[in-house]
């Protein structure tokens, strides 16, 4: 077995930069180093919380399950095959914490739309998500409306079915590539593909839908 990952910790005491993600799954599996552990954490906890805060709608079930995340990398690391890349499989842990947490609290579906812009990527997401649904440029004035419709697609990605919703999240919000998108779900990329395309559909109709008028 290879014990060079070892002897960099006791040569230097702190991971390296060039360290692979699945170089320190390695190291903590072989000696249960935690600053191997740690330094997943520190590498993965904003982008794999936002991604919490999106697919749950609510900040601390978000947080609870980005701790029952890791807790589950932890009890897990020993059966992390080493072929594998890690960041879809914590991505699909994740997910999978992320459905049990809505299962144990329902309350997920009435999170407050001023809750959710916190939640959310905010105008440059929103913004660029509208230009795909859209597929053109907007001039200044058209930026005026789009601020006015960002709650609207806010809704319209909440309100998409779960499977449709979860390929929008990895795929466009955390930049997934499709392969590694269907590794997180247990799909083909096909279908993959299909439901992405699927949910740029639906927001395109719902953004073509007329604006029911302000009340005075």
């Amino acid at each position: 077995m290879d014990t060079a990952p070892r002897l960099e910790w006791l040569n230097h005491g702190a991971p390296r930069a060039e360290w692979s993600d699945e170089d320190l799954v390695r190291e903590y599996q072989q000696t249960g180093e935690p600053r191997a552990f740690e330094e997943l954490v520190r590498r993965y906890e904003r982008e794999l919380y936002n991604y919490l805060c999106q697919y749950l709608g609510d900040a601390e079930m978000a947080e609870d399950a980005f701790q029952a995340t890791f807790l589950q990398v932890h009890r897990k690391c020993s059966q992390f095959d080493s072929g594998r890349r890690f960041r879809p499989w914590l991505y699909a842990v994740a997910t999978n914490q992320a459905i049990d947490a809505q299962r144990r609290n329902r309350r997920h579906r009435l999170v407050s739309l001023d809750q959710q812009s916190r939640m959310y990527t905010e105008s440059h997401d929103l913004g660029c998500l509208i230009d795909l649904v859209e597929g053109q440029e907007m001039d200044p004035e058209e930026h005026v409306e789009l601020n006015e419709r960002k709650e609207d697609v806010r809704q319209a990605v909440d309100q998409l079915p779960e499977s449709l919703r979860q390929v929008l999240l990895l795929v466009y919000y955390q930049g997934m590539k499709y392969r590694e998108a269907a590794e997180v779900l247990n799909i083909p990329v096909g279908t993959v593909k299909s439901r992405l395309h699927t949910a740029i559909r639906r927001l395109e109709y719902h953004l073509k839908l007329p604006r029911s008028p302000s009340h005075a």
